[in-house]
Parts: C-alpha cells; structure tokens; sequence
C-alpha cells in the first residue's frame, strides 16, 4: 500500500495551461487545501505508525499469562457439583418438580 503523492509533489505540479481552462487562482485555491490535509495525513499515520510500534513492543515485553490454577485444586466439575448441592439446598424439592 504505497502513497503516491506527497504535500511536496502536490505542490510543485504543473498543469498546462489552456486558453480555455481552469482558472488558475481556482486551482491553486484547492490545491494549496489538498496539501494542507495530505500534511495532516502524513502526521496523523507517523502517530499511528509510532502508536503501533510501541503497542507491538509492549506485546512483545509483556509475559504471556498462563492459566491461573486454583490454590484449592478446585476444577470446574468441583464448582458444577457445588453449585448444584447450592441449587438443590436453596430451591429444595421446587426444582425436580
């Protein structure tokens, strides 16, 4: 993905004129905006390109989690048995009815 203009190309191209063409004030009117906001474009990807690095880096630095084991040696059977006997001693009967 290659950028084709720069502010800089924008501002040094030349157009032929014609006796019959655009008006040069015109012109030179709207291309002086397009370089104004291709200026903030090229900012606004250095940051993003900055940001991008630095969040990459951070990534990079940052020690992969490992899965945290529960100190009791509880599994996930132990919490669904559990939070069934839970069930069971809230509701009562009410559930199997």
């Amino acid at each position: 993905m290659d950028i084709k203009l720069t502010s800089k190309k924008i501002l040094e191209k030349e157009f032929k004129k014609n006796f019959k063409g655009y008006n040069v004030e015109e012109v030179d009117s709207f291309l002086d905006e397009i370089i104004q906001d291709y200026e903030t474009f090229e900012k606004v990807v250095a940051q993003l390109r900055e940001e991008n690095k630095q969040l990459k880096e951070e990534i990079d630095n940052t020690p992969k989690r490992q899965p945290v084991a529960s100190a009791t040696g509880t599994t996930n059977f132990d919490i669904l048995k559990r939070l069934s006997n839970l069930e069971k001693h809230v509701f009562g009967s009410k559930l199997f009815e």
